[in-house]
């Protein structure tokens, strides 16, 4: 289920993400990027994040922060896992005091060591919480107080990028970004390294991506896909399936068989 903030926080975090599965046999769940970073709460069994051997998993902390991810990554759950999941906008981490966005990149950093005892203590209070509702009023309680001293540095450059390259499907190259901004594309380099944890060009390969996604999702089956990836910019179809399957370790086709997937990005399979 996907839940959008009160208006007052909609600049900040795009949605929440409701999940819950239940299964004996281990699940894998695939992530690729979606240009945003965010926070995960699981309230049941925690997710695994690898298998030092065959049947010894390596447990993910009940809650962590997650940064801009450099390539695709697996996961995996067994038993009963509820997840409550808060995406931010690509620049939304960065507003907030202590957080590091500029190192988040791969990493999945335990809430508790960002944001301290509150973090641990915002974790106890949503285990305890026992509707969706509830869940939401008190994670944004927590993050209005953030707010309140947020840091707002580079962020008018940052928003009016951000919506440059949605503007133009990520098909413009950083120099058309430099002219629109009126800054020198090393500036543009530092400030989105800083705030978003990755590369105007990189974020520019990402927001291509989701507009094919998009596509794929939206068109009819029968759809050509050269035309669907020469329209999202992709030259030719060799071209898009050996980039969708760099970003995402599928091709379309196995992308597409996927009929129920968690999000656009989160795969169960």
């Amino acid at each position: 289920m996907q839940v959008s903030p009160s208006i007052d926080l909609s600049a900040t975090i795009k949605h929440y993400l409701f999940l819950t599965t239940q299964t004996e046999e281990i699940k894998k769940l695939r992530l690729f990027s979606d240009g945003n970073t965010g926070m995960v709460f699981s309230f049941k069994n925690p997710l695994i994040s690898h298998f030092t051997s065959p049947d010894i998993p390596v447990e993910l902390p009940g809650s962590f922060i997650y940064g801009q991810p450099d390539a695709y990554q697996d996961l995996y759950c067994q038993g009963e896992t509820s997840l409550m999941i808060i995406v931010f906008h690509p620049h939304g981490l960065s507003q907030m005091p202590g957080v590091p966005s500029q190192e988040l990149k791969n990493q999945r950093i335990k809430t508790a060591d960002v944001f301290g005892t509150h973090g641990a203590e915002l974790y106890e209070k949503l285990s305890d919480s026992t509707s969706i509702t509830s869940k939401i009023t008190l994670a944004e309680a927590f993050f209005r107080k953030l707010m309140v001293h947020r840091q707002l540095s580079d962020q008018p450059l940052i928003l009016a990028s951000i919506n440059f390259i949605t503007q133009h499907k990520g098909l413009l190259p950083v120099s058309k970004l430099a002219d629109f901004t009126g800054y020198h594309e090393r500036k543009l380099e530092r400030t989105f390294i800083t705030h978003i944890g990755i590369s105007p060009k990189r974020f520019s390969t990402i927001v291509k991506l989701h507009v094919f996604l998009k596509q794929l999702r939206d068109k009819p089956v029968q759809e050509n896909l050269t035309a669907l990836g020469y329209e999202a910019g992709y030259y030719d179809q060799p071209h898009l399936i050996r980039e969708f399957k760099k970003h995402t370790g599928l091709t379309p086709g196995q992308y597409s068989s996927i009929t129920d997937p968690l999000a656009i990005n989160f795969l169960s399979y």
